[in-house]
């Protein structure tokens, strides 16, 4: 009888425990729970740097033991970014598996080490054209359709991909709180706040705090102001970011916490650097990623392991020299449009502990002259890729001037395409040779195409088809795909490996039945595609340091990873430059 009597209450004196056990290793962080989730919005004014202070985030939150995945969530209604020009959007990041996403995407990778995926970057346009497919296919079942459930539903679809595989699901928005374009997204994540069980969602917002150097202020109300607007469409935030030129006194971080409604504690300061490379250490001297942590309520906050971040903030300020390194482009007015090669140059010099000054050189100031007074003196030469006729051949003479004074030469893409058509040329007797690329542009033959336009291609197990007339967007070969490297080659020596993966982003490449002829000219191909059939590497045999590559390597450049190819790009450059 007592058993009977007791027997209920027992199990459910142990349930609740059992339940609230479970619930504290869920908050301590000891059992994987369903992702956290950090939104990341800006205020005030663009550029302030949300991306940079994503990636830093991020890994700050790796230090401490915790796995993560980075999201870019633009408002812009273009369907991604692959057709825009560089001078308007920087470079076109590309992933794995073939998606062409926002430049920040290569920040997230850069610091956290993580792959960027096609399900990490989403676009006004590619939600509004998703919601429109399934509007066409009868999926809404003759609803009105409306940007409140149905374009807001798809975001939130969008952001809970992928839901159970990390601890913490960061997600960036892009341009700033009353943007117009924006208001779908911000209302797509307030709901989906809502959505997930109390404690699972936290907010992250940027601000600018101007210092007036008439009054000696900083001042604080555009902070207020743009933490009000954010507040008028039902999101409060939990942390503030404060980008500022001058350290904020305790007066006014008390004065932002107590207007804006948040802990003191959670009012960060965000400082000019030397180096985004320092900011993981700078964001976690002032206490972000603790910050993170306390809104989330884990306690005992896992210690952080920062020795990554030393060594790179080591390498940064600790050199041995310094090489000067030319790229020679066509969207040079804006650096962010080789955003990633820049990057990957200052990898290399990382691990060679030197300092690499990037000098940008206009592809056309030569175009129709010589190269030379515009190249002598660099210790090595880039040549990017791009699109289009323009600066053309100034990126041919650039190659040429490279060969002939034993330059160190990378050829990158289209770098990789000039360097060809230079050898073709000057070397190999094909006096006109050129690109289909630069026919079809202009309308009528003019060139042997050395280049020609890539009409098919194997990808995985299928045969994937292109025709020169369609559609811009989405067309390339995009994505990661193998090469296999000659033995022997100078490019193998580098990999240290005889087959490699890397991103491609391009729909023209050299043609083959050009092989015999350039390599009897010295012009050897030590890559190519595992069916033989499409060229991936090329380099001059007689030269120190001189490589094109049809890929983008520096795609998968990480400061305490450096891609190979730029580690010794910058070797041969250190060592060319002793001997200038």
């Amino acid at each position: 009888m007592l058993r009977q009597f007791f027997l209920p209450w027992v199990l459910a004196f142990l349930e609740i425990t059992l339940s609230s056990w479970m619930h504290a290793l869920a908050i301590t962080g000891v059992a994987k729970p369903m992702a956290r989730y950090i939104f990341i919005t800006g205020g005030v004014v663009s550029s302030l740097g949300k991306g940079l202070a994503s990636a830093a985030l991020g890994a700050l939150l790796q230090a401490r033991g915790y796995t993560v995945r980075l999201r870019k969530l633009d408002p812009y209604l273009n369907v991604d970014p692959g057709t825009m020009s560089p001078f308007e959007h920087g470079e076109v990041f590309v992933t794995d598996d073939g998606a062409e996403t926002d430049l920040d995407l290569g920040h997230y990778e850069r610091f956290t080490g993580v792959p960027a995926r096609m399900t990490d970057s989403v676009s006004s346009g590619r939600i509004y054209s998703n919601v429109l497919e399934r509007e066409r296919r009868g999926d809404y079942l003759g609803k009105t359709i409306q940007v409140v459930p149905h374009v807001t539903n798809e975001i939130k679809d969008f952001i809970n991909v992928g839901d159970d595989e990390v601890d913490f699901m960061l997600c960036e928005i892009g341009g700033t709180v009353g943007d117009i374009e924006g208001l779908p997204f911000f209302e797509a994540i307030r709901q989906f706040s809502h959505d997930k069980p109390r404690g699972q969602c936290i907010f992250m917002h940027l601000t600018l705090l101007p210092y007036l150097a008439a009054s000696g202020e900083l001042k604080t109300k555009p902070t207020q102001h743009s933490v009000k607007e954010l507040q008028s469409i039902g999101i409060a935030p939990d942390i503030l970011v404060c980008r500022s030129e001058q350290p904020i006194p305790e007066k006014e971080r008390e004065k932002i916490a107590l207007f804006c409604n948040v802990r003191k504690e959670a009012v960060v300061a965000a400082y000019d650097l030397n180096s985004i490379y320092e900011a993981p250490l700078a964001y976690h001297r002032e206490g972000l990623d603790q910050a993170v942590l306390d809104a989330f309520g884990i306690a005992p906050a896992p210690k952080p392991n920062l020795a990554r971040w030393n060594d790179v903030a080591d390498r940064i300020h600790n050199t041995d020299g310094e090489v000067n390194v030319a790229i020679v482009g066509k969207y040079t007015q804006l650096e962010d449009a080789y955003k990633s090669i820049k990057e990957a140059l200052i990898h290399g010099g990382m691990h060679n502990r030197v300092r690499v000054n990037v000098n940008w050189v206009d592809a056309e100031l030569f175009d129709k002259g010589d190269a030379t007074p515009h190249l002598q003196g660099y210790d090595a030469i880039l040549v990017p890729g791009g699109f289009g006729e323009r600066g053309t051949e100034g990126k041919i003479k650039a190659a040429q001037f490279a060969r002939e004074h034993k330059v160190p030469y990378l050829g990158i893409c289209l770098g990789m395409q000039m360097a060809v058509i230079e050898g073709a040329r000057n070397v190999a007797g094909v006096a006109d040779a050129g690109s289909e690329e630069f026919d079809h542009e202009a309308g009528k033959k003019r060139f042997e195409p050395v280049v020609y336009h890539l009409k098919e291609w194997v990808q995985g197990n299928a045969k994937v088809t292109r025709k020169a007339d369609d559609n811009k967007g989405g067309t390339m070969r995009l994505g990661a795909y193998n090469a296999v490297l000659s033995e022997g080659s100078n490019v193998a020596r580098v990999y240290g490996t005889p087959q490699i993966e890397e991103r491609h982003r391009h729909r023209y490449e050299v043609d083959i039945k050009y092989r015999d002829a350039l390599e009897k000219a010295g012009l050897k191909f030590s890559g190519m595609s595992p069916d033989g059939r499409l060229p991936e590497i090329v380099e001059w045999e007689d030269h120190p340091w001189f490589i094109g590559v049809q890929f983008h390597p520096e795609l998968k450049s990480k400061p305490f990873d450096p891609h190979p190819l730029f580690k010794d790009f910058v070797r041969a450059a250190k060592e060319n430059s002793r001997l200038v």
